[in-house]
């Protein structure tokens, strides 16, 4: 990545972007095959997986405490990313040329777009009214650390600050020890 945009600086700019260039890495996966298709497919697992960890760390607890039915609104969005990272498990096992994987991956986009549109009317409309500028950097901030300390695959289960905090450091131990695996034996495009 090139460096830290400016809009980075604000937390809901960078999870909107980041949003986008989920939408892109769909694109890209569904467009493509062989080699191609593996590669942005890898792309597309690490960048739901680290953007969810954040998002449960950082973005859920903020809900739970400053959103009108916060608690009910982070449970459901909680919910959904089980579900997302249920079928990004399933995914992250297939090969991606085998015919089942396209429609998987159709169920898993559409899934993880209604999740998106969830979050942006509900919690980051809600963030941008509630939290002054120091307050988004700081969150924008956190999410960034968060991101670098997270798994790489997806965790079904781990759906919580606390056990993200807990489980994540070993769960992205060995997700970056099996990308680097990988990588090292060209299966990573």
């Amino acid at each position: 990545m090139a460096g830290i945009a400016a809009s980075d600086a604000d937390v809901v700019a960078l999870l909107m972007r980041q949003h986008g260039d989920i939408r892109n890495l769909f694109d890209e996966v569904e467009r493509t095959s062989g080699d191609e298709r593996r590669s942005a497919f890898r792309s597309l697992v690490r960048l739901l997986a680290v953007h969810e960890t954040a998002e449960e760390e950082v973005i859920r607890p903020f809900t739970r405490t400053s959103v009108p039915d916060g608690g009910k609104v982070a449970d459901e969005r909680l919910a959904e990313e089980r579900e997302a990272k249920e079928v990004l498990s399933r995914l992250d096992g297939m090969d991606t040329d085998d015919p089942k994987f396209l429609p998987e991956l159709h169920t898993l986009r559409l899934d993880v777009m209604k999740h998106a549109r969830a979050e942006e009317r509900y919690e980051f409309n809600h963030i941008r009214r509630h939290a002054d500028k120091a307050r988004l950097g700081s969150m924008a901030t956190a999410v960034k650390a968060a991101e670098a300390m997270a798994p790489t695959h997806p965790h079904p289960g781990t759906e919580s600050a606390v056990k993200n905090m807990t489980l994540g450091p070993v769960a992205a131990l060995v997700d970056r020890t099996r990308d680097a695996v990988r990588k090292a034996m060209g299966k990573d495009g």
